[in-house]
């Protein structure tokens, strides 16, 4: 592993643990030649899950896009962090089990609101009214009365 510091080729290894409930192994090294730490990840390779958009273009599966979602939803709820990090590991777990390695958008959307109704009510609305892009308050209405029931 070459150091991202000196660019020197040889480092020993200082602590190993598995991280991502088990998916990834981080360790931190130690560069043999100008003494600095550093931390690397090690993953296996999987081939890209693909996303299919509204419009049919290809992208690739960004977690990123789901958790940068979530926490809009759950601004101000008392929803943290890890909770949201265990909801998209679940759903990225669900969609990389699949034996089709594209999913639509729509799927995706459904599996995150499936999780977040029954997490969150008000995060879930929220969440539902950007995903739904509700365009007048009956939509809106209509929802809220599904979660009564």
């Amino acid at each position: 592993m070459k150091c991202p510091f000196c660019q020197h080729l040889e480092s020993k290894v200082s602590d190993s643990r598995l991280v991502d409930d088990g998916d990834a192994i981080r360790r931190r090294r130690e560069c043999l030649e100008c003494g600095k730490r550093f931390t690397t990840y090690e993953r296996l390779d999987e081939i890209p899950l693909l996303v299919v958009k509204k419009d049919g273009r290809l992208e690739v599966f960004n977690r990123n896009k789901i958790i940068n979602g979530l926490l809009k939803a759950c601004e101000k709820r008392s929803v943290g962090l890890d909770t949201i990090e265990d909801l998209v590991n679940g759903i990225e777990r669900e969609l990389r089990n699949r034996t089709d390695h594209e999913v639509t958008s729509k799927m995706v959307g459904e599996m995150v609101m499936d999780r977040l109704r029954d997490l969150d009510e008000v995060a879930y609305v929220r969440f539902a009214s950007v995903y739904r892009e509700f365009r007048d308050a009956s939509k809106f209405i209509q929802l809220l009365k599904s979660l009564k029931s």
